[in-house]
């Protein structure tokens, strides 16, 4: 069973009491069992020690059985097959009855994906500085001189009260002046939203399969020469 982060590491897992759900297998043994458990080369071969180190991990008895028919840990006898040729003892793993057959099994690739955080993006509001350029139309007055020539005409209603002397007369002048004000107004609203960007990503993962091989004389009158 593929066991830590992002399945990086490989542990065994009973099958005794396992059930079928799917295509999905259901051993009877929680999730820290199995990262708990002892752990060994899966492409390499158990030693005996291993085996039993595996079992009794697991609580369970192991098949380990010495030349005379009992077990290394408990010593007790095997058990014995009640089918099939007289004395001979049962194969590990094989049930009664399934005749001379083999199971074969392989792995196979599942692969999901799962959420994790990348970063973050904050909204930060700050007060810049920048400078503003209008063009305002103002006037201003200026004193023109005028002089008009008095005429036969208005010489009488001209010359009433003319004397010489000196005399003074004011003109005010007016002109317009830039004022500035600023006030402050709401121009748009800025907020951070999400969207799912879709992608695609190559997994390349090694994945183990059973061979099974006969050896031994198969075409001689002795049958059932050593599987692998």
């Amino acid at each position: 069973v593929k066991t830590g982060l992002f399945g990086t590491s490989e542990s065994f897992a009973p099958l005794e009491g396992a059930r079928m759900d799917g295509d999905d297998v259901l051993v009877q043994c929680t999730k820290d069992q199995l990262k708990d458990a002892p752990r060994m080369d899966p492409d390499g071969d158990l030693s005996p020690e291993e085996e039993n180190e595996l079992y009794e991990y697991y609580n369970l008895a192991s098949p380990s059985t010495d030349r005379g028919g009992r077990d290394d840990r408990t010593g007790q006898g095997r058990e014995k097959s009640t089918s099939g040729r007289a004395g001979e003892d049962r194969e590990p793993g094989r049930a009664s009855g399934e005749g001379d057959s083999m199971t074969r099994s392989e792995e196979h690739l599942k692969v999901g994906t799962e959420t994790h955080e990348t970063g973050r993006v904050r909204l930060r509001k700050h007060v810049v500085t920048e400078n503003v350029t209008k063009t305002v139309p103002v006037t201003h007055e200026e004193v023109v001189l005028e002089r008009e020539p008095i005429t036969d005409n208005d010489a009488g209603a001209a010359g009433h009260g003319a004397q010489l002397g000196e005399d003074e007369q004011d003109v005010v002048l007016h002109e317009d002046q830039v004022v500035v004000e600023k006030e402050t107004v709401p121009v748009e609203k800025v907020r951070l939203d999400t969207k799912t960007v879709a992608d695609e990503q190559t997994v390349n993962e090694q994945v183990r399969k059973e061979e099974i091989d006969t050896e031994g004389d198969t075409k001689g009158g002795t049958k059932g020469g050593t599987k692998r």
